[in-house]
């Protein structure tokens, strides 16, 4: 494996195995192709399924690729381990279901940006599109989104999309402060990197309906709104230390 590669791919991955096979073939795929230097680690969290063992399968025929194992569930704990261990200079997440296709992967990386330590993948702005997306979900999120900006990130559309890119030195510090390891800790990182100064850009993406998708709408919805109630009250006590 490269000591220190360009770019870090980490993939969280719940009862991934039907869908993991597909996505690390095209993953490897396109990786081939590239001129950068590269590893990809998958975050197995707490799976009831063989999603950890084919992984593992996979990962021992190809190189720079690696698969973490740990039983405690909740994505932004496996996201959070897999950015503190990676060596990339940027630490891309990606999500298992490859919703966005791989080959977007380097319009979030230098050449393309270089004066933004995070990039965010987008399903709101400008130029984005969504295919096959039902009404209610796009509702929802729409929703979700609208109580987020009014507590915690104003003026940012989507900070759910599940392909994000960090500078080394961001992802260091942002992920060591975390402290929300379920589905809305997205919401905490941003938070966390608005308030110590790092430059944020908002990248519209070409996005893809998966219905196999493990979001429960009402259990995620309830959630949110506890996780975003911590994050005003860490910011409140000092827990994340004073703005940059």
């Amino acid at each position: 494996m490269t000591d220190s590669p360009f770019v870090s791919i980490i993939i969280p991955a719940y009862n991934e195995e039907n869908r993991i096979p597909a996505t690390l073939e095209k993953i490897a795929t396109f990786l081939k192709a590239q001129d950068f230097t590269y590893e990809v680690i998958v975050v197995e969290n707490g799976s009831q399924d063989r999603t950890y063992e084919i992984t593992q399968e996979f990962v021992e025929t190809h190189d720079n690729f690696r698969v973490l194992r740990q039983t405690q569930s909740g994505k932004g704990r496996a996201i959070r381990r897999g950015m503190l261990e990676a060596k990339g200079a940027y630490r891309f997440m990606c999500d298992a279901d490859l919703s966005m296709p791989i080959e977007e992967l380097p319009r979030f990386l230098p050449p393309n940006f270089t004066g933004y330590p995070v990039v965010i993948g987008s399903r709101e702005a400008p130029g984005a599109v969504r295919y096959d997306e039902p009404n209610y979900r796009h509702i929802g999120g729409r929703l979700l989104n609208y109580l987020i900006r009014l507590l915690a990130l104003p003026g940012i559309n989507d900070t759910q999309c599940g392909f994000k890119s960090f500078r080394e030195d961001a992802a260091l510090d942002l992920f060591s402060k975390q402290t929300i390891m379920g589905w809305s800790f997205d919401v905490e990182i941003l938070f966390l990197a608005r308030r110590r100064g790092y430059a944020i850009m908002e990248l519209p993406i070409p996005w893809h309906f998966m219905d196999e998708s493990h979001v429960e709408p009402v259990k995620n919805t309830i959630q949110l709104g506890i996780d975003l109630l911590k994050v005003r009250w860490n910011a409140l006590t000092g827990k994340y230390g004073k703005k940059v």
